[in-house]
């Protein structure tokens, strides 16, 4: 009170003291907006504005993709597309927030305790290391635990979850509003994204680690997201069919009767974004994997989405 009073003298006094009251403020408040920009704490609706906005929920960050129409998959000229790339029109109705990063060991040690399978020499240890051997189901725990947590704290609404994303989310995060073969053109360059050997469609040459990098270690996407194309292959909720699924909102998550079984008459989920081990090829946006959700590799991974069922 007695700082208040002395304040209220000087404004009487000393007219000068008065815009140099005025300075300050203004410079408290740019200060504030700029420690404010970027990532913020959700306290409020969880709703983003502008692609890219950023939150943090559950001591994860994450990326706001709008809803949208895009083309899922890759033209027949694209070099090295695959079969099971036919494209398709998708719209997506609802926004959702993507993982900025792969989950990391870090996240999974502070979520769900020892990790889910071995480190490797490829996968060494390490808390910005993303967390790999992990299963499906392993991986959707995960999502269910950290819906908890970020409902406990308040900042995740309670008609919104965690989950894997679809095959639709996860391409439609990584073009970030590309129609090319990557996020980055229709080359790709090691020094752009984590994988070993020959570049993609004559990329500049980087380095090969021969191994995980550590999330973020390389450039972002327009949406600000990093390692969708590289680093580690990412889990999606999504049975994998032969043929991409369009139309609006396609989640194949409970088609489990529809998925296209391997030579052996096997079912598999689906994976996407190549790894440290391939050429730059498998990491193209529309390169998509099976994998049986029962098994575990050092190279696969995930990352999450919120969404609002």
């Amino acid at each position: 009170m007695n700082e208040l009073r002395f304040a209220f003298r000087q404004l009487l006094r000393n007219p000068g003291f008065a815009t140099a009251v005025v300075l300050t403020l203004a410079l408290g408040l740019c200060m504030g907006i700029a420690l404010g920009a970027g990532f913020r704490r959700n306290r409020e609706a969880i709703s983003g504005t502008m692609a890219g906005d950023g939150i943090i929920v559950g001591g994860v960050k994450l990326c706001w993709c709008p809803p949208g129409r895009f083309t899922m998959g890759s033209p027949r000229d694209e070099p090295e597309r695959r079969r099971g790339e036919d494209q398709v029109e998708v719209q997506l109705t609802k926004g959702f927030w993507m993982a900025k990063h792969e989950a990391t060991q870090g996240d999974w040690k502070r979520i769900m305790g020892p990790l889910p399978g071995p480190l490797t020499a490829e996968l060494p240890e390490g808390d910005e290391f993303p967390v790999g051997n992990v299963n499906f189901a392993e991986a959707e725990a995960y999502c269910r635990k950290l819906t908890e947590l970020g409902r406990q704290t308040g900042e995740l609404p309670g008609d919104w979850e965690f989950r894997l994303p679809t095959e639709a989310q996860w391409e439609y995060a990584c073009r970030a509003g590309t129609t090319t073969a990557t996020s980055f053109g229709d080359r790709l360059s090691s020094q752009q994204a984590n994988f070993k050997g020959k570049p993609y469609n004559g990329g500049e040459p980087g380095p090969s680690l021969n191994g995980a990098a550590k999330v973020g270690s390389y450039p972002a996407n327009a949406w600000g997201l990093h390692d969708l194309h590289g680093n580690i292959y990412e889990w999606c909720r999504d049975w994998y069919h032969a043929k991409l699924p369009g139309g609006t909102d396609p989640d194949l998550y409970a088609a489990k009767g529809t998925a296209t079984k391997s030579e052996h008459g096997v079912i598999s989920r689906s994976r996407r974004g190549g790894c440290w081990a391939d050429d730059g090829w498998p990491c193209r946006t529309a390169f998509r994997l099976r994998f049986e959700p029962e098994r575990r590799y050092d190279h696969i991974g995930f990352r999450v989405v919120a969404v609002r069922p």
